[in-house]
């Protein structure tokens, strides 16, 4: 497992640094939305809704939408002015009885582990909850919100659990049951529904239990690939080079097509477009030079000994290159 947050447990004057461990993970089947004719994967545009212009990533705010359908657009200056927190503190509050926290409430769990050299205290925070029967109940900052959480023992870990805040816990307002309230129950059934539930009484095992979808799905997948049903769409690897080549290859089209017509260029396509005129100038000297040095070998191609050096230059050439590509390919992987 790999951390996702380091920080420190503090109760007391008792300071315990941990890491924290997501300690559940989604194993829900997923599907992808994919061409049926083809199998290929079904790619989503960032579209305005209002002009269906595509929106570039620097162009996306955050917007609050209000309960009559306003959209409010926040700057990053607004959202620098809301109240964070960078704490790296899991602060005990109070140690609480367990029944008084609502099952309901619990958000996400987390596993703690403690540094080598904050066994002990641990350990001792450990004993402390398990024997007190209680739970502690903390405020930590996650993703720079502050939320309120509970550590408990959990198989000799001490696990954090975020709670729901109040107001996110729906009421459960039913219309029938208000009406049922004065349907009297006789003691015969009450007393059957109790023997119902003592015949079925017994004690949780989850190997007793399985996800037969999940299971359905791998057969059937597993079934339609040994039968060869498999759709082939292979994708580029460098496929967000390519969509940024493309991009600067229209902005400079743009370009050029306004400066022909003596129209204005918009100053983000004139950089592109004179950037990209930039590149090929200096494509084309090296181009230039490579055919002022090839013309002589076409007047010599009788001769099979220039011929043969002119293979090598290309062969050398060829060589070069592909040590270049993998620079290439590394500066690729470092940019994603």
């Amino acid at each position: 497992m790999r951390a996702i947050w380091k920080g420190a447990v503090s109760f007391g004057l008792v300071n315990v640094p941990v890491k924290l461990y997501s300690a559940t993970e989604n194993h829900d089947v997923q599907f992808r939305q994919v061409h049926r004719e083809d199998g290929g994967r079904i790619r989503y545009r960032r579209v305005c809704s209002i002009d269906g212009e595509e929106v570039a990533y620097d162009d996306i705010a955050k917007g609050y939408e209000t309960e009559d359908g306003e959209m409010v657009v926040l700057t990053d200056d607004d959202l620098a002015e809301l109240p964070t927190s960078s704490s790296r503190e899991i602060a005990v509050d109070k140690f609480v009885p367990t029944e008084q926290i609502d099952p309901m409430l619990f958000d996400k769990s987390y596993y703690l582990e403690p540094d080598k050299a904050a066994v002990k205290p641990y350990v001792l925070l450990r004993e402390a909850l398990s024997q007190a029967d209680r739970v502690a109940l903390v405020t930590v900052s996650l993703r720079t919100r502050m939320t309120v959480a509970v550590l408990r023992v959990h198989d000799d870990v001490i696990t954090l659990q975020t709670l729901l805040w109040p107001d996110e816990l729906r009421q459960a307002d039913f219309g029938v049951l208000s009406e049922a309230a004065d349907e009297e129950v006789k003691p015969a059934e009450q007393a059957m529904a109790q023997m119902l539930v003592e015949s079925l009484a017994g004690d949780y095992d989850p190997e007793e239990y399985e996800d037969d979808y999940a299971a359905a799905v791998q057969e059937l997948v597993q079934t339609k690939l040994e039968g060869g049903e498999v759709k082939a769409a292979p994708e580029p690897e460098e496929a967000g080079g390519e969509v940024v080549d493309l991009l600067a290859a229209l902005q400079q089209s743009v370009a050029r097509a306004k400066k022909g017509r003596g129209e204005d260029v918009p100053d983000e396509v004139a950089e592109v477009g004179d950037a990209g005129e930039a590149g090929e100038a200096a494509e084309e000297a090296p181009a230039k030079k490579a055919a002022a040095k090839k013309s002589p070998a076409k007047k010599t191609a009788t001769s099979k000994a220039p011929a043969k050096k002119t293979a090598a230059k290309k062969s050398t050439a060829k060589k070069s290159t592909a040590k270049k590509s993998p620079a290439k390919k590394s500066a690729s992987k470092k940019a994603s």
